[in-house]
């Protein structure tokens, strides 16, 4: 029975209409995700060797089992956002004579094939067999290896249930910051508390069996849980109560108002636009990192590259799928007496407010100096002026379709991916860093600042101009747009 779901999967795959680009995607997906696990490779490698280096007085393997715990907070969030239970056509098995256990035991069988359940052997793995090589005791690092990694299935099969509950995100999100703030201040060592554990399990290998056991738990729970609610039922559609809001306000724009109603309700009814959201969210604290490096303040075009991203995280995850987000009714939408114009510039709006939003939410970043807010109001300027322009132009050559209540699959999702979006990028990521950095060099770091805003503001004027342009060619795709979403929905 396996070999003919796996059988009927490679028909589905090669029988597609858009068989040669899905191929080529995911070979290009398989080589980058190979080129990640070499790089993971030389992390768990080097660990050993760059804490001791770091910290000559700290012993590594107590380090590691200090702040693993940090790490597995991480991966359940990443998890969270981007994994997604791999999709078995599963309506039209249930009308035959197949058992539903099978069809569960393959589905969660499948899923550990996630790239996310190899990234702890490609680091985890290698910095084990260097510690034996260093003098460890194999019959201690041995079973704490297989006790990180039973957590780490734990937390894919977590996963799969906290998916089901946004409030759960939510509290887990409230539990991790509650857990840095405990840390940060000295009240309660986390990683004290943590490290110690990890290391006990070190010392009394026996205890190891711990965390395979969770493993089996979480395996057995979700497998129960997947089986009890996987019926017919659960893929019709079900009369919910819906909370509305009253958007009349948004009434005083006019023609675009429809659009930008639609693309509020569209985020908040959805889980896909949803994650885009919260993707954005995370973009706040994108330059911390350049901050918190020796010499983050010492390469001030890295750190403008850096602010576009912390106040444009939504024009980047949320206007890079425009109109792909309208996917399921854009042949509706393109029958309805409209101008294009009129459409894009909803979505310029909607960006423009969530650039204001963030640039107000990124107001701490004052802290670090003035140089370093002049780059954030520069960075705003960028996303208004100039990014915005070339987020909408990359959605001409998007033709793939979004389904909007299916998370983003790590690692896999080819949705709205195209090598042409790829080369439009290029421009967003080095733009920033060309317009500060040759002002800079030759008349001082408030040139490069003022040309970033000069330029923009001429962006900014001349939105009319731009969006005609873009609108225009719009227009020239839009019948192979409505084929493409057709094809593949």
């Amino acid at each position: 029975m396996i070999k003919k779901f796996i059988s009927l999967e490679w028909k589905q795959f090669y029988r597609s209409p858009a068989f040669a680009k899905n191929l080529a995607v995911k070979i290009f997906m398989g080589f980058s995700v190979f080129v990640l696990f070499l790089y993971l490779f030389g992390i768990g490698v080097g660990l050993f060797f760059g804490l001791q280096k770091f910290f000559p007085k700290e012993d590594p393997f107590v380090l590691v089992n200090k702040y693993i715990v940090y790490y597995f907070a991480v991966e359940l969030l990443l998890r969270y956002s981007i994994q997604k239970m791999p999709v078995l056509q599963l309506k039209p098995l249930l009308i035959l004579p197949i058992k539903k256990q099978i069809i569960t035991k393959y589905g969660l069988a499948k899923s550990l094939l996630s790239p996310f359940n190899f990234i702890p052997l490609f680091i985890l793995l290698p910095f084990s067999i260097v510690l034996v090589t260093k003098g460890y005791e194999a019959s201690q690092i041995i079973p704490w290896f297989f006790a990180m990694y039973a957590l780490s299935i734990s937390l894919h099969f977590l996963t799969f249930l906290i998916n089901k509950s946004d409030a759960f995100f939510y509290s887990t999100i409230a539990i991790l910051i509650l857990i840095v703030v405990l840390e940060y201040f000295n009240i309660l060592k986390i990683s004290t508390y943590a490290g110690t554990i990890f290391s006990y399990i070190s010392t009394h290998s026996y205890l190891a069996i711990i965390p395979v056991i969770l493993a089996y738990a979480s395996y057995r729970f979700t497998y129960k849980f997947q089986l009890k609610n996987l019926n017919l039922d659960n893929f019709g559609s079900h009369q919910k109560d819906i909370t509305t809001a009253d958007l009349s306000w948004l009434n005083r724009f006019g023609k675009m108002a429809p659009f930008l109603k639609n693309d509020l309700k569209l985020i908040w009814r959805n889980k896909r636009p949803r994650q885009t959201v919260l993707s954005a969210i995370i973009f706040l604290f994108y330059a911390l990192y350049f901050l918190g490096m020796k010499s983050g303040l010492k390469s001030p075009a890295i750190l403008a590259f850096a602010m576009m991203f912390v106040t444009g995280g939504f024009a980047m995850t949320f206007g890079q799928f425009v109109p792909s987000w309208d996917s399921e009714y854009y042949s509706l939408l393109m029958s309805q007496n409209i101008k294009y114009k009129t459409y894009l510039e909803s979505k310029w709006y909607l960006m423009a407010v969530a650039v204001i939003i963030s640039f107000l939410l990124a107001t701490p970043y004052i802290y670090f100096g003035q140089k370093v807010y002049a780059l954030l109001v520069a960075g705003a300027f960028f996303n208004l002026g100039i990014n915005s322009y070339l987020v909408l132009l990359g959605g001409i050559f998007n033709k793939q379709p979004i389904k909007l209540n299916q998370k983003a699959k790590a690692f896999g999702n080819t949705q709205g991916f195209n090598m042409v979006n790829m080369l439009i990028a290029i421009p967003k990521i080095l733009l920033p860093i060309l317009l500060f950095a040759i002002p800079n060099a030759i008349w001082g770091f408030y040139a490069g600042v003022f040309t970033i805003i000069v330029l923009s503001s001429i962006g900014i004027i001349l939105k009319n101009y731009f969006l005609n342009k873009i609108a225009k060619l719009y227009i020239t795709h839009k019948y192979k747009t409505i084929a493409a979403y057709k094809a593949v929905l």
